[in-house]
């Protein structure tokens, strides 16, 4: 009897978890706490610098700039888990994307998204969250769309482009 109401316990609070419990780093080193992002509209992505959706990284940004002043933030998360699609330390990744494509968006450190090592937010993301949007990441590119409250909402495909009306219309229905 003990172990079930303990079972039961442990599975709502893995449950009830959300992004905001989550602290980071950001690409700067300085620690980021998910827990800052409380209230607002959040799209995590994680994006690489050598993958054929790169160009989405100016998207992004006019996604972020388009939004930001209502309470949107667009959450880069880089990875080298496929293909080896981001060979750049954390320095060398935060100088492309501002350089390149003009990011102004934050961006965590450089981290795995997937398997044994993946990062916590990841877990929550693809673990944790309703079972329609659970599941391994697929590919660089992928967006969660996080609501207020921290809850993940939506999630699009890598070839979904930022600017998608499908996207944005989600994006302002819980603005």
């Amino acid at each position: 009897m003990m172990s079930l109401f303990l079972s039961l316990v442990f599975s709502f609070s893995v449950f009830a978890q959300n992004v905001y419990s989550v602290k980071e780093k950001s690409i700067t080193g300085e620690e980021f706490l998910m827990s800052s992002l409380k209230g607002k509209t959040v799209l995590i992505v994680n994006i690489a610098s050598q993958c054929g959706y790169t160009p989405q990284l100016e998207k992004l940004e006019e996604l972020y700039q388009k939004y930001k002043t209502k309470g949107f933030v667009v959450l880069g998360v880089p990875t080298n888990d496929f293909g080896g699609q981001t060979p750049e330390d954390d320095k060398a990744m935060k100088e492309f994307c501002s350089k390149n494509y003009k990011a102004s968006f934050p961006i965590l450190t450089k981290k795995t998204i997937q398997g044994e090592g993946k990062r916590e937010l990841y877990k929550i993301l693809t673990e944790q969250s309703a079972k329609n949007l659970q599941g391994e990441v697929g590919w660089n590119f992928e967006k969660f769309l996080v609501n207020k409250q921290g809850t993940v909402v939506h999630r699009f495909r890598s070839s979904m482009d930022p600017m998608d009306k499908d996207l944005t219309s989600k994006i302002e229905g819980i603005l």
